[in-house]
């Protein structure tokens, strides 16, 4: 019996360090300016793993201490958040699904986006006004546009670079458009704008540029779903990951059970 605890202890030890990975990507999520400004995914992802972690945790000193309310505490608990964690799995997946290509533009090697391929629950978090002049705010507080400035001096560099979906869509006007180049966020107007609303809103004003742009919030979405699909793929591995040590947990318990109750059997016979 003492051998099964030990074996019970060692992988809640183990379920214990597969939180990290969950509370990492959490993190890591709430330090990309398109995540954080959109402020949907990070902060569930982060709660999943803190309660793992401390699920994990219970279950480790149930078994270092044979308190076997600890021990069904965990079965239960680390069930529950396996489910949580494959739902939330399985959530990123459809709606980032969702989210549709970017196109080449003439001349260019970067690509840029329109809001029409896109559709779903992620396209509706950015279509509501107050929705999306706060997350407007809040890209044009980061350094996203500004540190085009500074990376690309010529033209034809910046036409040749391969810039994020956020930047294509927020720090320059739509090729279609037909501005001149003076830098990234710098452009001079053709004599005559097109209709499209996307040119109209452009600003060389450096807390504006294209942030108001349809362009842009096809950009965060794109964006968005690279990050998120990241971040599954690390969800994806940990629940595999808990899932076979919950099973190995599951048959460690049900083995110090049956020698404790075997134990019991020949203390009454004896």
């Amino acid at each position: 019996m003492a051998l099964n605890h030990t074996v019970i202890a060692a992988i809640n030890f183990v379920a214990i360090l597969l939180s990290i990975p969950i509370i990492a990507a959490g993190i890591w999520l709430s330090t990309q300016a398109d995540s954080s400004c959109l402020s949907v995914l990070q902060w569930p992802i982060i709660i999943l793993g803190v309660l793992v972690l401390a699920v994990a945790l219970a279950g480790f000193i149930g078994a270092f201490w044979r308190l076997p309310m600890l021990l069904l505490f965990y079965l239960v608990g680390m069930f529950l958040l396996i489910l949580a964690l494959a739902g939330l799995v399985v959530f990123i997946f459809v709606v980032t699904n969702s989210v549709g290509p970017g196109h080449l533009a003439p001349s260019r090697l970067f690509l840029e986006y329109d809001l029409d391929d896109d559709s779903g629950w992620l396209k509706q978090r950015v279509q509501g006004s107050y929705q999306w002049n706060r997350i407007k705010e809040c890209l044009s507080s980061t350094n996203v546009c500004s540190d085009l400035n500074q990376t690309y001096t010529s033209a034809q560099d910046f036409f040749n670079s391969m810039l994020s979906p956020l930047q294509s869509g927020c720090c320059k006007p739509p090729t279609k458009c037909g501005y001149t180049y003076v830098n990234p966020t710098n452009w001079i107007s053709p004599i005559s704008v097109t209709s499209d609303i996307d040119c109209m809103l452009w600003s060389n004003d450096q807390k504006q540029l294209c942030y108001s742009c349809s362009s842009c919030k096809a950009g965060l979405l794109a964006n968005v779903k690279r990050e998120w699909r990241r971040t599954d793929l690390i969800l994806v591995l940990t629940l595999v990951a808990l899932v076979c040590v919950y099973i190995i947990g599951c048959y460690a318990f049900r083995a110090a059970k049956t020698d404790e109750i075997f134990r019991r059997y020949k203390q009454g016979y004896t």
